[in-house]
């Protein structure tokens, strides 16, 4: 059965997003005051495991079925100029991912994390957005659905991206979801010049300018402007909400997936971790607006879930300590 079969589908989806569960997360909380620690002292892992004990439904969440998901499609505007490589490097770093030989296979490996590749019809770029819609509606739901089925049984979802030019489509994106002029959100990429700097602005100008009377919609804005594996990422995080999975967001790409179903409801983020706030300049901001807070910011822009994968060490030590930790019950340990 196809996860998004019409847009109705997808709209529906988009407007009956699951709540945490509150029983849980105060479960949660109250443990955490019950830990033998300062109240507040491990900061930031205290917030973590309270966030997944509330998407997780248990006062002790795990992390059983971790998967990482690399989505990767290629661009039409990459003609225009706007990548440093030719767009054949997408299924060639395909090939090296199913090889093992890749950043994000030594990364998933380490943070404990299952992963898979889905390539969406590589040899079939979406259209140049400058001047057509870079997707068909059915190609769309397509890549959304593809998205949404790649979920299975997860308890923990890592998205990440492949797709020579992406970052062009991932600017016009933020850009439409978020407004201001194309400059704010185009940055260098995988390491365009200044030449090719320009010339992502102005692809992404002419896109926008093209289809503003249509970009009213999150579907309408992802399949005029996105690409497949962004599509594939915004469907998987819909699905990942629909059953409150956690997902840990990867960099700009990754987080510009989910910006036009923000326009549509700010809400969307609440079951996401920001892994990572990369070197890509228009990342903060973006991370800024969805109101994301990232774990790391090591300067990492390699995508790939690259950074999200090395950000579930942090996770898994967050709930270890939640875990694992004794009350000062337990410790006999006073209080006061």
């Amino acid at each position: 059965m196809t996860a998004f079969p019409t847009i109705a589908a997808f709209e529906a989806a988009l407007a009956d997003l699951s709540r945490p569960d509150t029983a849980a997360r105060e479960a949660a909380m109250r443990r955490q005051g019950q830990l033998t620690k300062p109240p507040g002292s491990l900061g930031r892992l205290e917030d973590i495991a309270i966030f997944l004990a509330g998407w997780q439904g248990v006062e002790r969440p795990r992390i059983e079925r971790g998967r990482a998901v690399i989505f990767a499609g290629n661009h039409g505007v990459v003609a225009r100029g706007v990548s440093a490589f030719p767009a054949e490097v997408t299924a060639q770093m395909v090939a090296n991912f199913a090889a093992g030989g890749a950043a994000i296979n030594a990364l998933a490996a380490a943070a404990g994390l299952e992963l898979s590749v889905v390539p969406l019809d590589l040899d079939r770029p979406t259209a140049d957005f400058t001047t057509a819609p870079a997707m068909s509606e059915a190609e769309c739901l397509a890549a959304l659905s593809a998205g949404a089925e790649a979920l299975g049984d997860a308890d923990l979802l890592v998205l990440g991206e492949m797709g020579i030019g992406n970052t062009t489509p991932a600017a016009a994106l933020a850009a439409a979801s978020f407004g201001g002029a194309a400059a704010l959100w185009v940055g260098p990429g995988t390491g365009v010049d200044g030449e090719g700097l320009s010339r992502k602005t102005a692809a992404v100008t002419d896109g926008l300018t093209l289809h503003r009377a249509h970009l009213t919609s999150a579907f309408e804005i992802l399949r005029r402007l996105g690409g497949r594996e962004i599509a594939a990422m915004a469907g998987a995080v819909l699905a990942a909400r629909a059953r409150r999975v956690p997902v840990v967001i990867d960099g700009f790409i990754g987080t510009a997936a989910i910006a036009p179903l923000a326009m549509a409801d700010p809400a969307i983020a609440d079951h996401c971790l920001a892994g990572h706030c990369s070197a890509e300049p228009g990342h903060a901001l973006l991370l800024s607006r969805l109101g994301l807070e990232p774990i790391l910011s090591l300067n990492m822009r390699l995508g790939e879930g690259s950074g999200a994968a090395v950000a579930v060490q942090i996770i898994r030590a967050a709930i270890a300590a939640h875990d694992g930790m004794a009350t000062f019950a337990e410790a006999g340990v006073a209080t006061a």
